[in-house]
């Protein structure tokens, strides 16, 4: 399948953004202080092992959408220094 450069860079972009947005969302889970990710003792609750896994799940995916639109970049700019040369 051929993606187009606008498609591609499209990807790339959700990859990089999925990551960003789901850093800064764990950095917030750990540092929780509404009392949701962890009970008085400090233990984790149910809350904070759902969303580490949801955050997991989208690092996961986001990578393989990135590195799909990394990939299509790529492509393109070989094609581009090939019709170059």
């Amino acid at each position: 399948m051929k993606l187009s450069r606008s498609v591609s860079w499209f990807l790339l972009a959700f990859g990089v953004w999925s990551w960003v947005v789901w850093v800064t969302f764990v950095k917030n889970l750990v540092k929780d202080a509404s009392g949701l990710a962890f009970d008085g003792a400090g233990n984790p609750t149910g809350y904070f092992w759902v969303h580490l896994v949801l955050a997991i799940t989208s690092f996961l995916l986001g990578t393989a959408i990135g590195v799909i639109g990394f990939r299509g970049v790529r492509a393109h700019a070989r094609l581009r220094d090939e019709e170059n040369a």
